[in-house]
């Protein structure tokens, strides 16, 4: 569940974010996706949320997660790495002991207006796969995945999960038949071996 962001689509208020955390199953996780990059803000988010995952879509220092871990023991931590150029290899494999999985993402958290998701930017796969073999945690892909392309960004990566955003809206609204047609395509994928 998205919060504020500095742009993309798909954010909702923090009430609404708790109200749909306290009623998901202990079985399925729910996800704060914070742009906070202060350790003790993201801390107070999350307690006024109460999801079970905090995806943290822009840059920590390596003692923040430490942080996050000593106070918030149990709840998994997600970072998106964007994967803009080579450098999101070295990003990767920095943060992978700190956290629970790594998602991948096309954003730009360098530009005046961060984009930290939701920009509809397939970014290079290569590099996806390169840091999905190069770490020992989960790697979710996202950026840009659409019913058309999904099958191409599981076979190339082979990541653990995928996340998708813009790929399934219409007029920044949730399309059911973009969503219909998307699952379809990663059902597919999962009853054949691409390895």
């Amino acid at each position: 569940m998205v919060s504020k962001m500095p742009s993309g689509p798909g954010p909702i208020p923090e009430e609404l974010i708790a109200k749909i955390a306290r009623i998901i199953p202990p079985s399925i996780s729910s996800f704060l996706l914070t742009s906070k990059q202060d350790p003790l803000e993201i801390i107070k988010q999350h307690r006024r949320c109460g999801t079970s995952v905090i995806q943290l879509v822009d840059r920590l220092e390596i003692d923040d997660y430490k942080e996050l871990r000593v106070i918030l023991p149990g709840i998994r931590l997600v970072q998106v790495v964007h994967v803009v150029n080579e450098k999101a290899i070295n990003e990767a494999e920095n943060v992978a002991p700190y956290v629970d999985a790594i998602l991948l993402d096309s954003g730009n958290p360098d530009l005046l207006v961060k984009q930290l998701g939701g920009t509809g930017r397939k970014h290079n796969w290569l590099l996806s796969r390169q840091i999905r073999e190069k770490v020992k945690v989960p790697v979710f892909l996202a950026g840009g995945l659409t019913s058309d392309n999904v099958l191409e960004g599981l076979r190339q990566v082979q990541p653990f999960a995928v996340d998708v955003c813009s790929g399934v809206r219409t007029y920044d609204k949730l399309d059911e038949c973009k969503l219909s047609a998307f699952l379809k395509a990663v059902n597919s994928y999962s009853r054949f071996n691409f390895s």
